[in-house]
């Protein structure tokens, strides 16, 4: 290994990657979107979901819900089943196949979606267009709201602190963190506190904390105690698989702090049903 090490290119390791071209927002709002929900926003946060197609309503877009969507992909992409996840990628390919946006709370999903697609099809030209266009159209929920609805949230909420979680596919693929922290900021009422791990996984990573439990187990206890440190008095995320990870290991330590997906905290302190 050391051998491999001082044999490398010199600071091969240490240049990053040239930033991405800024992104083109339109200029008005679509009268119709698509809503990607994800799959554990449908079978662990439906209200997250809902609360999402509540505010895009708000802003008078129509949302359409492809009832057979399924999984992204990603745990198959992710733990290197490429055939199985092409094959799920094919049937998302199918059922969002009209001409306009697809709006994900997921920071994560809208990755695979916009990112990762590609690999899975650059060795089929035709469908790689198709993946083209789609990631073209993609975006995440709180980047969606911010830059293409261009919301002013009014909050009607009481005074609370908040520790604002973001995915790693969600900061560094998405920089949803930047869009959430936008969003929440508009909030008067809503003080946003940073904590000591705001950039680090929770341990969760789809697969990840299957295949490796102690790791995992070690990082959700790292990230449940900065928040817990940071003195706030909820967690909102935009990532539901970080959510039920978090949201497990807190109350397994018997902590009233939880989590809530942003779109539903949102809908809350802006009028929505408590």
């Amino acid at each position: 290994m050391s051998e491999l090490f001082y044999n490398a290119v010199p600071n091969a390791t240490r240049v990053a990657p040239p930033l991405p071209e800024p992104r083109q927002y339109p200029s008005e709002k679509p009268q119709r979107v698509y809503l990607f929900g994800t799959c554990v926003v449908d079978l662990f946060y439906p209200e997250a979901g809902m609360d999402a197609i509540h505010l895009l309503e708000r802003e008078g877009i129509e949302v359409e819900y492809p009832q057979g969507q399924t999984c992204c992909g990603q745990p198959a992409y992710t733990s290197g089943y490429t055939e199985q996840a092409r094959a799920v990628a094919r049937a998302q390919l199918a059922l969002f196949a009209g001409d306009y946006p697809v709006v994900v709370p997921s920071g994560s999903c809208a990755g695979m979606l916009r990112e990762h697609y590609a690999d899975l099809f650059k060795d089929e030209p035709e469908t790689l267009e198709q993946v083209q266009a789609l990631a073209a159209r993609t975006y995440e929920l709180a980047e969606f709201l911010l830059f293409v609805c261009k919301v002013q949230l009014n909050d009607s909420g009481t005074p609370v602190k908040v520790a604002l979680h973001t995915s790693c596919s969600a900061r560094r693929e998405m920089n949803t963190h930047l869009h959430g922290r936008a969003l929440l900021a508009q909030l008067r009422n809503v003080e946003r506190v940073d904590h000591s791990h705001e950039s680090e996984c929770c341990g969760f990573g789809g697969t990840f904390s299957v295949r490796m439990p102690d790791i995992s187990g070690a990082m959700v206890a790292d990230k449940t105690r900065a928040l817990k440190e940071s003195g706030a008095h909820q967690v909102v995320s935009a990532d539901c698989g970080c959510l039920m990870n978090i949201n497990g290991a807190l109350e397994k330590q018997q902590e009233v702090l939880r989590g809530q997906h942003l779109a539903s905290f949102l809908w809350q302190r802006t009028g929505g049903a408590a």
